[in-house]
């Protein structure tokens, strides 16, 4: 059993494999046993908090910092719109044009503006929330309507975790930059897939990140029996232990969709999850 504050990174390669299925019931099971902590990281589309039903007890603002020009000393030099990589300024025809959406908050526009006619505001991207549901200590992120950057909340999300206890990070389907924050400093990633030809290609892009950062792995093949043998061959070569197989099953869909932890419509499933930790345990070294 884990008694020691590992991290636990559920992740995906692509999007409805069950992966907030695992995470959500991994995190009950846990909790049999003592305090944990619970990271909803899908930021721009959480969920967690659906199955968990936390008591949310307090929220914050995320923002990044962003340029404001003060016309009055600005000499439309161009430097900033020339040092900022991600096409967020322009000086077109006299004019100072920003485009927020594209800044990343880096700060180098005011670095290098000659006369000292950049500062930086607060610009907010999104909220953090965080309560508790039992002894599942709770935080999610939420991107705002509209915002293109999930990594910042995920920083900040992260930032707020309670040191000293075992931790689920539900990560954000895919491998891109937001999966790739969340992964890192984690101790351990648990991959969750499905037996289709999609599931195989997105496994195949999941694990390479994760070896790429260097994290042990293990694997859950969910809606097992529904599709070939393709995902276990991969996994046996690539020496990646299936921890867990959850089976084609309509109930477990029905549990799904009323917002029902699989651990709670049916407790017998709370001995596989007690494998699954015991499998995990055993790939894990903390503080590596």
């Amino acid at each position: 059993m884990i008694t020691d504050p590992v991290k636990i990174a559920v992740a995906s390669g692509k999007g409805g494999t069950g992966k907030t299925t695992v995470a959500v019931s991994l995190a009950l099971s846990l909790a049999r046993h003592g305090e944990v902590q619970f990271l909803d990281c899908d930021v721009e589309e959480p969920n967690a908090h659906i199955f968990l039903s936390p008591t949310i007890q307090g929220s914050r603002p995320v923002e990044i910092p962003v340029p404001e020009v003060d016309l009055d000393r600005c000499t439309r030099c161009g430097a900033c719109a020339k040092a900022c990589r991600f096409g967020a300024l322009a000086v077109i025809g006299g004019r100072v044009l920003f485009h927020p959406e594209l800044c990343h908050g880096c700060g180098l526009c005011a670095m290098v503006c000659p006369v000292g006619a950049i500062s930086e505001v607060p610009r907010e991207i999104g909220r953090l929330e965080w309560g508790r549901a039992g002894t599942i200590r709770f935080g999610h992120g939420i991107l705002a309507v509209g915002e293109p950057m999930a990594t910042p909340i995920i920083r900040a999300l992260k930032r707020e975790m309670t040191e000293g206890l075992p931790t689920v990070l539900d990560a954000p389907p895919g491998t891109a930059c937001p999966v790739i924050e969340t992964l890192k400093g984690a101790d351990f990633a648990l991959l969750v897939t499905e037996p289709t030809p999609f599931g195989l290609h997105d496994l195949k892009l999941a694990a390479a990140v994760a070896r790429e950062l260097g994290l042990p792995m293990g694997a859950v093949i969910n809606r097992d029996g529904s599709g070939d043998d393709s995902v276990e061959r991969f996994l046996d070569k690539e020496g990646i232990p299936v921890l867990l197989r959850i089976p084609m099953d309509r109930r477990i869909a029905a549990a799904y969709a009323e917002g029902i932890p699989l651990v709670t419509a049916f407790p017998e499933w709370e001995e596989g999850f007690r494998a699954l930790i015991r499998g995990i345990a055993s790939l894990t070294v903390v503080g590596r």
